[in-house]
């Protein structure tokens, strides 16, 4: 199953108080793997950055300044994203922003049976614990010491490790299948494919067989030849 593991950064936190989105990261995940496949964008938020939002995530006026509109890059997003699942932390938030950011230039907002918020699945495995992306990073031992800001792409890389986590672990991409299935990264150059390789069989030979048999006469009195009595 493809979702598509997503995280934003903003100038605030409501959209409806004229807040807007400026960067959003997105990474394809198949079968709760990492495919390689990314999305990654800046926009221009039409407005000044606040500097407690700068703060958060680093991102500045003048850094923003040559950006493209969110109208500008929709149709690439939206590409991406398709018809997949979309997987946040604190879902709503991010939800809100992608949604208004999509209503103000004209497109459909992405209907909110799609979304998988990480904080509901957290709070329901770990009830009473902390539930920030830097507290689930550590209950998991997944590295996160190069997030010196928030950056959407990174969070998104976290939380897809994060994610797999809170839905059954790394085990669960041990998938047994019949054929070998490439993925290859379109979105992101540097990213290897990722290949899924059929199991392997194994069966003894005859000669170990034989060898095997030679070697089982030469025990005296095993224990697997005594019958029960009584």
């Amino acid at each position: 199953m493809r979702e598509i593991v997503f995280d934003t950064e903003t100038t605030g936190f409501s959209f409806a108080d004229g807040d807007r989105m400026v960067e959003i990261g997105c990474v394809e995940v198949v079968n709760r793997v990492e495919t390689g496949r990314t999305f990654h964008a800046y926009f221009h938020p039409e407005r000044t950055m606040p500097a407690e939002a700068q703060r958060v995530h680093g991102l500045s006026d003048a850094f923003l300044s040559d950006k493209p509109l969110f109208a500008h890059g929709v149709d690439d997003l939206l590409e991406f994203l398709g018809d997949s699942p979309l997987v946040a932390h604190n879902a709503s938030f991010d939800f809100g922003f992608l949604n208004g950011e999509l209503v103000r230039c004209g497109r459909k907002p992405i209907h909110l049976d799609r979304m998988v918020d990480t904080i509901v699945l957290a709070r329901t495995r770990h009830p009473g614990a902390k539930h920030s992306l830097d507290a689930l990073c550590s209950r998991y031992g997944i590295d996160r010491s190069h997030r010196v800001v928030h950056g959407a792409l990174l969070d998104a890389q976290l939380l897809s490790q994060v994610y797999v986590e809170l839905t059954g672990g790394r085990q669960i991409g041990l998938t047994l299948v019949t054929e070998t299935v490439e993925v290859q990264a379109s979105f992101a150059p540097a990213a290897a494919p990722a290949v899924v390789r059929p199991a392997r069989l194994f069966e003894a030979s005859a000669e170990e067989l034989a060898r095997h048999a030679a070697f089982m006469e030469k025990i005296k009195n095993p224990l697997w030849g005594v019958e029960a009595s009584g």
